[in-house]
């Protein structure tokens, strides 16, 4: 099947790389054109090294290379200004607005919940829980314009249960939840559709870092180790998910198909909210 989303509009946040790059990829694969923010550089004090701006820069390629239209812009989910000009920009050159990916979020550096600092705790519940909101409120105009489209939260199977060590990370995901269900009430009766997405690990740099390694496997930090951990925590035999299957998650989500579904978190976890 293919032109799933043809003649669409897609706004991805955190589209440089990850699940972001796969989300644009897949959509425009689809027929969908690209509307594309990242913030290029470090936010918090996390392990893992920042997206670029030479990244965003091969979304455009990749994107391009599937003969689909892509505006991309460096802006901060952070910064409410930032976001809203990057949508209204983007409708402004491609027309419309349909599918929104509030995508975008860090990791932070594990910890106990109490020894964290006001500052970590900030500046991960003003990106993985704030940012999606400025992300909603920024482009929720533009659907109601479009005569509804979907949102599609990224949460985590850190959004279905605790997790030690990390309960920032966990505080915001869970807030993702109820900002989707709330949002799927207030806006229904504009046709626009609200879900999000709970993946379990997923194969990016996000979680492919060491501190990761030690935090699950702290006798023995390597990759090695942390496979067999998070295969553990999976019903099926696999210790990850891939970013393509996330992506199809929102594909499905986003287009015609899904047309009924609204106010869900989705488990894409390969059965870990079973264990």
């Amino acid at each position: 099947m293919t032109g799933r989303v043809e003649g669409k509009v897609a706004f991805i946040t955190g589209a440089a790389r990850g699940q972001g790059r796969s989300h644009a990829i897949r959509l425009a694969e689809e027929g969908a054109d690209i509307i594309a923010i990242d913030a290029c550089e470090r936010v918090g004090n996390g392990p893992v090294e920042p997206a670029t701006e030479a990244d965003l820069a091969e979304t455009v390629r990749q994107v391009e290379a599937l003969d689909r239209r892509i505006v991309a812009t460096k802006a901060d989910v952070r910064d409410f200004a930032q976001v809203k000009k990057a949508v209204d920009d983007g409708v402004a050159e491609l027309g419309r607005l349909d599918i929104v990916s509030a995508n975008a979020g860090i990791s932070g550096t594990p910890q106990q919940t109490a020894e964290m600092s006001e500052e970590e705790w900030g500046v991960m519940l003003d990106v993985n829980l704030a940012g999606v909101w400025r992300t909603a409120k920024a482009a929720i105009p533009h659907l109601k314009a479009a005569g509804g489209g979907a949102l599609v939260f990224t949460s985590s199977e850190a959004g279905l249960r605790g997790f030690q060590n990390v309960g920032h990370y966990v505080s915001a995901k869970h807030g993702v939840v109820g900002l989707m269900r709330t949002l799927a009430l207030e806006l229904a009766p504009h046709r626009i559709r609200v879900n999000a997405i709970m993946p379990t690990q997923v194969d990016t740099p996000m979680i492919m870092n060491d501190a990761i390694f030690e935090l699950f496997s702290p006798d023995d930090p390597s990759k090695e180790a942390f496979t067999k951990v998070s295969q553990s925590m999976n019903a099926l035999p696999i210790p990850w998910v891939e970013p393509v299957d996330i992506s199809n998650a929102l594909l499905f989500l986003a287009s015609d198909e899904g047309r009924y579904i609204t106010g869900v978190p989705l488990p894409v976890d390969a059965g870990a909210q079973l264990i």
